[in-house]
């Protein structure tokens, strides 16, 4: 098993909103979050880091997150109380009104794989040099696709294509999408939209199976060729490969 986390300004942005971590709790559990905050004076990650400091503490806390309903349970309940955190520290700094972020997790164990999503940062997995997308961004774009009102190749290139319909913060009541994975993969990959808006999963791919680069070389290189493309977000990719080799 090999990890390797980065998160980059990119060309634009004058500051970074993201935020990313891989942990590994006592059981050898591992838990991947990326967050992708938004929101005037700052606040964009002032509400990233409420997700990773929450999550990563609950996780730590716990020698194990159980079975996966447990583990289903532990996500949802965890995400009710971020989205919570969020609105009250809204509430109590005004200027930081309208902040939010979106959050994709994956939770690996030795018996199930899980992932859960709310906005538009992406989770895939990676098998037999195959990049698969689990999670479903909640955009605007990806509704009217849904119901039929536009191509797939329209919404890529949508004035609205970055309007989010979730994220934390943004209500009352906050929802996150989880999706079971078969645990036969070969790697999992998160990201925030400062990768998927500037690659292709099939340039995303041809790096993940360049067998010559180690991993930190290969997260290092898509953020590379992300910024060459134009850079016009920050970009957050956290990647674990099940590969055998000695722990990163």
């Amino acid at each position: 098993m090999k990890t390797f986390y980065l998160t980059d300004s990119g060309k634009v942005r004058d500051h970074n909103e993201d935020s990313v971590t891989i942990l590994k709790n006592a059981n050898n559990e591992y838990l991947l979050i990326v967050a992708d905050g938004m929101g005037g004076h700052r606040a964009g990650e002032v509400a990233s880091s409420m997700v990773v400091t929450h999550l990563g503490k609950r996780f730590l806390d716990a020698d194990t997150v159980g079975s996966k309903l447990d583990a289903i349970n532990w996500m949802k309940d965890n995400i009710s109380e971020i989205n919570q955190e969020i609105i009250d520290y809204t509430k109590e700094n005004p200027d930081s009104m309208g902040m939010g972020t979106t959050t994709v997790m994956a939770l690996l164990t030795d018996s199930y794989l899980i992932f859960g999503n709310i906005g538009d940062s992406s989770g895939f997995v990676l098998k037999n040099g195959k990049l698969t997308k689990v999670t479903h961004d909640h955009t605007l774009v990806n509704l009217l696709v849904a119901a039929g009102d536009l191509t797939e190749e329209e919404a890529k290139y949508h004035p609205k294509r970055n309007v989010l319909m979730k994220a934390l913060g943004s209500s009352e009541k906050a929802e996150i999408d989880v999706f079971d994975v078969d645990t036969n993969v070969d790697g999992i990959l998160l990201c925030s939209d400062g990768l998927t808006s500037m690659l292709t999963k099939e340039q995303i791919e041809k790096v993940l199976n360049d067998e010559e680069l180690e991993i930190e070389e290969q997260v290092i290189k898509l953020i590379r060729k992300s910024n060459a493309r134009g850079g016009t977000d920050n970009i957050s990719v956290a990647y674990l490969s099940l590969e055998s080799g000695d722990e990163e």
